[in-house]
């Protein structure tokens, strides 16, 4: 007797995308007064005006939330259609339950798979990656991929050469079903030996109550990394696709930085009518929700359509990385 096995779709996409912001909004000016720096070097250094933070009564899950109600809408579905949620966070306040668990009871998700992908600023990239061989192996028919972070709750505001960089947003996506290749292979991987160079307090050495945790980066090894290996992980991964850079429309970076998406920019060589995810200037970085705000950004300002082509790539904390190349919804 064989056993089966399950089959799914032949291909998957991206069905819709959503996002949303902390409300509060805290511009260069006013991250000055928490640290000692200036306006024009935070921008010089960075590409950054202002960053979004939660406001009271807004946390990681309202968040989320806001975010996969309205991809769930724009993607032409219900809440009873998503049959598997993954949320990638580094954000959420408990091991368990996880924030997927607690996402799927308040969107009136029916039994969903749930789980969490600890991935920091790849997070989103390795959820894409899971969601669309969920679709094509026949585990799931719809996945809501999400990636929902409140990183200013882990910003240390004296260390000035970090605290400006981050924001709390979250980004949705709804994956399903396609007649056509829609997500290109994912490339993906890690830098083991370099685990510590973004990394949050180990809970067990701090006190919540008095300070922390805190995220801390040695950001010349991050930038160094960001612009060799992962610029080289890019190539790779518009590549696998069968696109060539003189068929990509727009290239959607982690928004880490300005100054590294500069520079992989100039590493790609890719054609000058390629358009550019820069949506850190407004928002900060945002870790796992960054590639799905800008995404958003990109088709709700016209610079990027439906059907358009993008190479999306995550990297961040542990060292990890991921990529794709999509086409937008």
């Amino acid at each position: 007797m064989a056993l089966k096995s399950s089959t799914g779709a032949e291909y998957a996409r991206i069905l819709s995308v959503a996002g949303a912001r902390g409300s509060r909004v805290v511009t260069n000016d006013e991250m000055c007064t928490m640290i000692d720096s200036t306006p024009e070097w935070i921008q010089q250094r960075t590409g950054i005006t202002e960053r979004h933070w939660v406001a009271e009564g807004e946390d990681a899950e309202t968040l989320g939330v806001d975010a996969a109600t309205k991809a769930i809408e724009r993607a032409g579905l219900q809440a009873s259609d998503i049959d598997a949620i993954l949320v990638s966070t580094v954000s959420h306040y408990q091991q368990t339950p996880s924030l997927a668990c607690i996402m799927a009871e308040k969107l009136g998700l029916n039994a969903p798979a749930a789980f969490d992908i600890s991935a920091a600023c790849a997070g989103f990239c390795y959820g894409v990656g899971i969601a669309e061989s969920m679709v094509r192996a026949g585990s799931a028919t719809n996945v809501l991929v999400l990636g929902v972070e409140t990183l200013s709750n882990y910003t240390d505001l004296t260390d000035r050469s970090t605290a400006f960089l981050f924001s709390d947003g979250a980004g949705a996506v709804v994956i399903g079903a396609s007649d056509a290749p829609a997500i290109g292979p994912t490339v993906w991987g890690s830098k083991p030996e370099a685990s510590r160079v973004i990394e949050i307090d180990d809970w067990r050495t701090v006190n919540p109550s008095v300070e922390g945790p805190h995220i801390h980066m040695e950001g010349r090894e991050v930038f160094k990394w960001a612009t060799t290996a992962i610029v080289e992980k890019a190539v790779e991964t518009l590549a696998a696709s069968g696109l060539t850079p003189e068929e990509l429309d727009c290239f959607i970076p982690h928004q880490a930085n300005n100054r590294i998406t500069d520079s992989m920019l100039r590493h790609l060589k890719l054609p000058e009518d390629v358009v550019v995810g820069r949506d850190i200037i407004q928002m900060g970085n945002s870790s796992a929700a960054s590639i799905p705000l800008a995404m958003e950004a990109l088709l709700e300002s016209g610079q990027a359509k439906s059907g358009d082509s993008a190479l999306i790539i995550g990297f961040g904390a542990g060292l990890v990385f991921a990529g794709q190349t999509v086409i937008l919804p």
